[in-house]
């Protein structure tokens, strides 16, 4: 078991690396290249210390600057601001695959709630707020989290309850979020509140500096992503400069919408990414691990295991590939990536299970990918979307 041990704490690499092999669709040398500068970062700057991290529940806030030199936050913001000047939805991909290959969910997703924050500033935000805060967002100087989700209305985002009162030059804000990724931490919240009537049609963006008084952060433990932070945030008379505000008031609901289909895409590339990470070291520990004076690889049962996780990998793969390109044309397939997310949060699941099986009693014990990627599982198959709301919206816009 000791030998077992060893293992786990070398697999870091692909050693099959069908990511970087130059044969997708749609991929450029700037793709590729970029491919290489985040498998570099993710090889020196994360794999040593994930387990650590893990474990610590933490990550060192030095690497949001590290992150940001790398570009990481560049896409879909205007140069003036740091940005890359355009939106690449592959570039998307590219980066939650290759940050997937931690195999601890929850620095990427500590990392990524800056690209979910952002955008709808970079989108919709006054040119006095973009200046003031996209290029400290870009750089990693500042942390950013999207504020939306509500203890009583979870996906439901046309039903939120926390009311900004615009009051003067401000607008006053009480309610409460929760599920915050990056919520203790974060500088500011990009945050849904109501400022109209009901439904959609009365929520506006606020972007909110998380130091003002009023505001009150509660950690909550997880089951996974263990190195992110997550909170329960509440607004009591918090007091917010009215020049916060994001678009125009009650025009946020649209905002959110444009915002979700490249989170979701995200999403899905990291679920992706995350399923291809488990086939990894599954197959090479069934290459290296005997049984019966056999290697494991060699019963047929684990080599069908083995290749039906490579069949559903590549087949989510071939799907989200198409939507970027879909993306990068202009299209909005909202249903399409409805169903893509159902798909790879089921291939993960499958994937996750196969590989703890292969890898048997080691699987079971903390320290290895395999374990850690077995138990995030479920905030993938649930966080942006679960898959019972995203078949829903696929059939609303499918008209079933």
């Amino acid at each position: 078991m000791a030998d077992a041990f060893r293992f786990l704490s070398r697999c870091s690499r692909f050693e099959a690396d069908r990511y970087s092999a130059g044969v997708e669709p749609f991929i450029t040398e700037e793709h590729r290249a970029f491919r290489r500068s985040v498998r570099d970062f993710v090889e020196n700057e994360i794999l040593p210390h994930a387990n650590e991290w893990d474990e610590a529940g933490s990550f060192p806030r030095e690497l949001y600057l590290k992150a940001g030199k790398l570009g990481y936050w560049a896409n879909g913001v205007d140069e003036a601001y740091g940005g890359l000047g355009y939106t690449d939805p592959f570039l998307i991909t590219i980066l939650a695959e290759e940050m997937a290959r931690i195999g601890a969910g929850g620095i990427p997703a500590g990392l990524g709630s800056n690209a979910i924050a952002l955008p709808p500033i970079a989108a919709a935000g006054s040119d006095e707020l973009k200046a003031e805060l996209l290029p400290r967002l870009v750089s990693g100087e500042a942390i950013g989290a999207l504020a939306v989700t509500e203890p009583g209305g979870g996906s439901d985002v046309a039903s939120i309850t926390t009311r900004a009162v615009r009051d003067g030059d401000s607008y006053v804000v009480n309610g409460e979020k929760t599920f915050i990724t990056s919520g203790i931490r974060a500088d500011y919240l990009t945050t849904a509140v109501r400022t109209g009537g009901e439904g959609a049609s009365g929520i506006s963006l606020l972007v909110i500096p998380a130091d003002l008084p009023g505001i009150t952060r509660t950690p909550l433990e997880k089951m996974g992503w263990w190195a992110s932070d997550t909170a329960s945030i509440s607004f009591t008379d918090a007091r917010v400069p009215a020049y916060y505000l994001v678009g125009a008031e009650n025009m946020g609901f649209l905002i959110l919408m444009a915002n979700f289909n490249f989170e979701r895409l995200m999403l899905i590339a990291g679920m992706n990414g995350a399923s291809r990470v488990v086939y990894e070291d599954a197959l090479e520990w069934a290459k290296s691990r005997h049984t019966f004076g056999r290697p494991l690889s060699s019963r047929q049962v684990i080599r069908h295991k083995l290749v039906e996780m490579d069949r559903q990998i590549n087949a989510a793969k071939a799907v989200q590939d198409i939507l970027a390109w879909r993306l990068s044309e202009g299209d909005s397939p909202v249903a399409e990536l409805a169903e893509a997310k159902v798909t790879a949060s089921l291939t993960m699941e499958f994937c996750a299970r196969e590989a703890a099986q292969i890898l048997g009693g080691a699987s079971f014990i903390r320290g290895n990918r395999v374990e850690r990627i077995y138990r995030e599982v479920r905030v993938n198959a649930i966080g942006g979307g679960s898959e019972e709301i995203m078949r829903d919206l696929a059939a609303r816009q499918l008209r079933i």
